[in-house]
């Protein structure tokens, strides 16, 4: 009975048209070059992409904060199936009832995320996504890849690109692990940028230093805008008050080196 059963939807889904497996997909030229528009643009100006969301301790499920903020890319590619990713991005910690952006905690001074830059290659190697990552500044310059965990699927009529990190590094303050989930959405029968491109990460690991040891869970939504002027106006105070910086992504190779070594 049961055989049965299967050979009709078999049958049925042939018929269709529809693969058993169309969940599971390949990479391929088209499929590249369609996570290169969504993540990083079309070269013509800064990919830009908005973040906001919460922080919670774990497992006690404690609202700690809340967060917002902006990842800013551009790119070279060197070869039709090669693309360097040159991005800077700031995220900070805001009181979880005003949103005003957190200088203490608890009588502790906040230190907000920011990385001057970030060099991600994404390299089409056969039919999956290779990744290679370096950041950080001399003389402990970090570099990861490649890493291949970058994953293409179709949900309905959009396009989801889902990357799970496992993170456990040795750093000088001791060993970092973490879980982070990137699943990037492109719905391409959308024409404004907010609503064809976003993005839901999630993070479990320690708690920032400033709120105390223990695990945090932190979970971001975000979309891409078209222009630096389009963020909210707390995010986009504190960067051109405290962090001009993060106005624009790295220009390239050049500053990236510049400030591997402090500049």
């Amino acid at each position: 009975m049961k055989t049965a059963i299967y050979l009709s939807i078999y049958w049925a889904c042939a018929w269709l048209g529809v693969p058993l497996w169309a969940q599971n997909l390949a990479f391929d030229q088209k499929t590249f070059d369609l996570w290169v528009d969504m993540r990083i643009g079309n070269g013509k100006q800064p990919a830009i992409w908005y973040c906001y969301g919460e922080v919670y301790s774990y497992p006690e499920g404690k609202l700690i904060s809340r967060m917002e903020g902006v990842d800013l890319g551009q790119f070279e590619r060197p070869a039709k199936d090669s693309v360097v990713q040159f991005n800077r991005k700031i995220f900070l910690y805001t009181d979880a009832a005003s949103n005003q952006v957190l200088e203490t905690y608890d009588g502790k001074p906040v230190e907000h995320i920011k990385y001057p830059y970030q060099v991600i290659t994404y390299v089409l190697k056969g039919n999956r996504l290779a990744s290679y990552v370096e950041q950080g500044r001399e003389p402990r310059i970090t570099r990861l890849g490649p890493g291949y965990n970058t994953h293409v699927r179709k949900a309905g009529n959009n396009w989801v690109f889902s990357s799970p990190v496992f993170l456990n590094l040795n750093t000088p303050s001791g060993a970092y692990q973490a879980y982070e989930n990137y699943d990037f959405f492109v719905n391409t029968r959308q024409r404004k940028i907010s609503d064809r491109y976003q993005l839901t990460w999630v993070r479990y690991g320690d708690l920032p230093p400033w709120a105390g040891p223990g695990k945090s869970v932190i979970q971001l939504v975000c979309y891409r805008v078209n222009t630096f002027e389009e963020l909210p106006d707390v995010l986009k105070n504190y960067i051109v008050q405290h962090a001009p910086l993060w106005l624009q992504p790295p220009k390239g190779w050049q500053e990236v080196r510049a400030l591997q070594k402090g500049g």
